[in-house]
């Protein structure tokens, strides 16, 4: 059944909350400008962040050496330039899928490969996790698969009310639910129903389930949310790959599910899911979200691998 859109609160207007409005009404305006028009601006934005010297830089900067140990310092450089010009999309992308409309979405160029074995699996009366990855595509991507068949997501709220609200509210015309972090209930049971939740657990969230897993050679503690997901609900966990592609259109792959899954170890099942990003993100390394601190948490007796 699908989720209701939260209500509106008079509290909403507050004057606290008017930066959050005023950025709502700029998503909305860049949502009206044409996907092409959308991808020129996001190229300008991210040109100018290229530039632009700062702690997310350095970030960027940090994760793609620890990552791609194998390229020379030349290649790192030129990988850091185009992520760095490329994250300027991130703000249309996300304008796009949370406040374009239907027909706007309809006409953006995709190719979908892979659908059959989402299909199959909802046929069987299993529940689907569409495991992705955090590239500024990742939510856009969701709602052009919501085309073909319904979804839900998982996200994580929002500090903003008014933001929340009206984030949450836009979701919620393309996807049967949106479920906050903290509601598991919620999300087995739909699972349990047949539902598909599309989700990507490839940062450092920190709290009680998360365990070590490789990312990249690289210890990541990693939340092991698929291997109990998987284990509460029996839902098939099927890879999402998403990509921009050179003609301005997307890519989309859904691979076949991972095979005796879950499995009695919770660290050999998200070392999987972790190797399953690592390709994901090896397929279009510069589009991935390299700007967040994924190594911030250490194993006990580690040195930190970022400036404090």
């Amino acid at each position: 059944m699908p989720q209701a859109a939260p209500s509106f609160r008079p509290a909403l207007l507050a004057p606290r909350h008017w930066p959050a409005w005023i950025g709502l009404a700029l998503i909305r305006v860049v949502a009206l400008l044409p996907h092409p028009v959308l991808l020129r601006l996001g190229r300008l934005l991210g040109a100018i962040t290229a530039r632009v010297s700062g702690e997310r830089r350095r970030v960027a900067a940090r994760n793609i050496e620890l990552c791609f140990p194998e390229l020379t310092p030349t290649e790192r450089a030129e990988l850091l330039r185009e992520n760095l010009r490329d994250s300027g999309t991130l703000l249309v992308e996300f304008s796009l899928a949370w406040m374009g409309s239907r027909r706007a979405i309809e006409r953006i160029p995709v190719v979908f490969e892979g659908l059959h074995h989402l299909e199959q699996a909802r046929a069987s009366g299993h529940g689907v996790l569409l495991v992705g990855a955090h590239f500024s595509h990742l939510e856009l991507c969701a709602r052009l698969v919501s085309q073909r068949i319904s979804i839900a997501g998982m996200y994580r709220e929002h500090a903003d009310a008014a933001f929340e609200w009206a984030i949450k509210r836009a979701r919620l015309r393309y996807a049967d639910a949106m479920f906050e972090k903290n509601e598991l209930r919620q999300t087995v049971r739909y699972l349990k129903g047949g539902g598909t939740v599309w989700y990507a657990p490839d940062q450092d969230m920190r709290g009680k389930d998360v365990v070590f897993a490789p990312f990249f050679g690289v210890p990541a503690a990693t939340i092991t949310a698929t291997h109990h997901f998987a284990r509460l609900s029996g839902a098939k966990v099927v890879p999402f790959f998403h990509r921009r592609t050179a003609d301005g259109g997307y890519a989309i792959r859904l691979e076949a599910p991972f095979e005796a899954f879950p499995g009695s170890d919770v660290v050999a099942d998200t070392a999987r899911v972790n190797a399953c990003i690592e390709r994901m993100v090896r397929e279009a390394p510069e589009q991935y979200l390299w700007l967040h601190k994924r190594f911030k948490t250490r194993p006990p007796g580690h040195p930190p691998l970022y400036d404090p």
